[in-house]
């Protein structure tokens, strides 16, 4: 006998006693359980990544209330991607979110960014392919393809996180330009790029191979080496080498 797997939607709606569906709302929450009461009584450590976008939010909009609108951005982006992407106006389009939402969200993320960057013994040192899958963990279940890169000091530590794209990783997409620039507002001396495969293979593609190669070359005129390209997936990762 054919056995199937169990499969749990995803959903955020509830039924009500006169068998309507109607969305899940901060209001219906216990005031224990509601984002900011939870913040002030509990404290931040106290919240999920989704409960602390809520309180950065504020509100949903009209067609999306705001816990509904947390959960999608972080299945989207993931927990760090969505604190280190810098551009307001390519999270508004790609989270589907207002801009004056998405705002908010990148003033946070530019803030405590600052704040930790001048604390430099909290720096992550990444010493091989390994150390960088295991630093992105929120890239493994990522639905959308997307690249992120790693700058570098001159002691292998992360002085900086950014997403440079969203979607399929072309080299049409993917220009130096975009790389490289956080990079030399960091002073970084060193790059390692990574994106996410959502299919499960870490497999390099011959399209990855093609975007590592121009990317390295262009670091070489910027002064700023590519040390790796990391291919992650869900149970797997691999490191793209170009051959010359």
């Amino acid at each position: 006998m054919r056995k199937s797997a169990y499969a749990i939607p995803y959903t955020a709606l509830f039924l009500d006693r006169s068998g309507h569906e109607y969305p899940l709302m901060v209001r219906d929450l216990p005031a224990e359980e509601k984002p900011r009461e939870k913040l002030t009584s509990q404290g931040p450590e106290a919240l999920t990544a989704k409960e602390l976008v809520a309180v950065i939010l504020q509100v949903g909009t009209v067609k999306e209330e705001v816990m509904e609108m947390a959960d999608r951005i972080i299945r989207s982006y993931g927990e760090e991607g969505i604190l280190s992407e810098k551009d307001p106006a390519r999270l508004s389009s790609e989270a589907d979110i207002p801009l004056a939402k998405a705002c908010q969200i990148v003033a946070v993320g530019e803030f405590g960014r600052r704040i930790y960057q001048k604390n430099e013994t909290g720096f992550t040192t990444i010493r091989n392919a390994k150390d960088v899958y295991d630093l992105l963990v929120d890239m493994r279940s990522q639905p959308k393809e997307s690249m992120r890169a790693l700058f570098l000091n001159a002691r292998n530590r992360v002085i900086r996180n950014e997403v440079i794209s969203v979607g399929t990783v072309d080299s049409n997409l993917v220009h130096p330009r975009e790389v490289f620039r956080p990079g030399l507002e960091s002073n970084a001396v060193a790059v390692i790029l990574a994106h996410n495969h959502p299919s499960g293979d870490a497999e390099p593609s011959s399209q990855d191979v093609a975007v590592t190669r121009q990317l390295i070359e262009a670091g070489k005129l910027i002064g700023i080496r590519v040390l790796d390209h990391v291919i992650i997936a869900k149970d797997q990762f691999a490191s793209v080498t170009a051959d010359y």
